[in-house]
């Protein structure tokens, strides 16, 4: 094993053991961490193996030229941290165009109090700058356990 593999172990060690046996607001926040870079890494790497497993699963196999789906990640309107990970399909210039799924969430009360979930397409990874993508929709919601 290289001295460079070595010593990156060692740090990744050290830092989950400091993380554990810190007070446990940082072990949270040690958590929270790991698994926001999680959801960002299964995304990232297996994003369109994720995509074509949904569409065998969904029978979207003949989207044509003009339609395409992908897998893109979930953000925490209030914290900008990934949550989770949507199927979001549409006109293929519009799903090109989209980097991630806003969540915002809400109460409302109608007859029974409600609680809602909205799933907005945007084009940015982060809460900073916002533009929402108009032409397409949430068609899988994926759960990554981490």
């Amino acid at each position: 094993m290289s001295s460079g593999i070595r010593f990156a172990l060692i740090v990744m060690a050290l830092v989950v053991f400091a993380g554990m046996s810190s007070v446990s607001t940082q072990g949270s926040l040690l958590g929270d961490i790991v698994k926001v870079g999680g959801v960002a890494f299964v995304v990232d790497k297996f994003g369109n193996q994720i995509n074509d497993f949904i569409n065998k699963l969904t029978a979207n196999k003949d989207l044509g030229t003009t339609e395409a789906t992908a897998v893109v990640p979930i953000l925490s309107l209030g914290g900008g941290s990934y949550i989770g990970a949507v199927q979001v399909i549409g006109a293929k210039e519009n799903v090109e165009k989209t980097k991630a799924v806003v969540q915002i969430e809400s109460n409302a009360t109608f007859g029974k109090n409600l609680r809602i979930k909205a799933l907005v397409p945007v084009g940015s990874k982060t809460t900073s700058n916002i533009k929402r993508i108009y032409g397409v929709g949430v068609s899988a919601m994926i759960d990554i356990r981490i």
